[in-house]
């Protein structure tokens, strides 16, 4: 192979690709809109992304809702750090650098929602207090100021499979794809993109 047929120029990339689909741009907002928060907020597990000098991490979070994080204002995460196996890959990153990425899912729906931003480790005592479950406090919180809010399309849930052993008609009563990208623009006809998005998806996994 010729060095894998490598794409090493950013023009390269782009002439690969068609024009950037203006949904995906009108989707993205830069603190958390009402539909955001409620889709985030039924979510019981997220993926949390970070990098350090030791590299790159990427970590799972799950709890029951109001455990799992706080919205404290629509620009603002506060996130446990529950008990674990004290590798502390996440928090030795934001140490040194305060990027962050998180990815959350909800059971059931195809969407699912990206919060990017930067974050800081704290131990402030009121907001780990928040967070105390039969007595037990995490030792840390996490404190994510939000930068950019904005749900990745349901094709790679739908071509994986991941939910199909959960009925349809189980859909928690969360904001559709199309509610989220009118939130970032309030002219957005989101009636008309949900009832074309399912067979649209369809069509085009791959």
């Amino acid at each position: 192979m010729t060095q894998f047929h490598r794409v090493s120029t950013l023009d390269a990339l782009l002439g690969l690709y068609g024009e950037v689909n203006a949904n995906s741009l009108r989707k993205e907002v830069p603190a958390l809109t009402p539909e955001y928060r409620q889709w985030i907020e039924a979510s019981p597990f997220f993926t949390i992304a970070t990098s350090g000098p030791g590299g790159l991490d990427c970590s799972p979070r799950g709890d029951k809702a109001g455990q799992l994080f706080l919205v404290l204002d629509a620009h603002t995460l506060v996130i446990p750090d529950r008990r674990g196996n004290n590798r502390l890959d996440t928090l030795r990153n934001l140490i040194s650098d305060p990027r962050v990425g998180l990815l959350f899912f909800i059971p059931g729906v195809a969407e699912c929602v990206r919060v990017n931003g930067t974050a800081i480790v704290s131990t402030d005592p009121l907001l780990r207090a928040r967070f105390a479950v039969d007595g037990a406090l995490p030792v840390t919180v996490i404190v994510v100021s939000i930068a950019s809010v904005y749900f990745q399309c349901a094709r790679s849930i739908m071509r994986s499979g991941l939910w199909e052993s959960a009925a349809e008609e189980k859909r928690p009563d969360v904001p559709t794809a199309g509610e989220m990208t009118r939130s970032g623009d309030a002219s957005f006809d989101a009636a008309s993109y949900d009832a074309a998005l399912k067979s649209r998806q369809t069509s085009t996994l791959y």
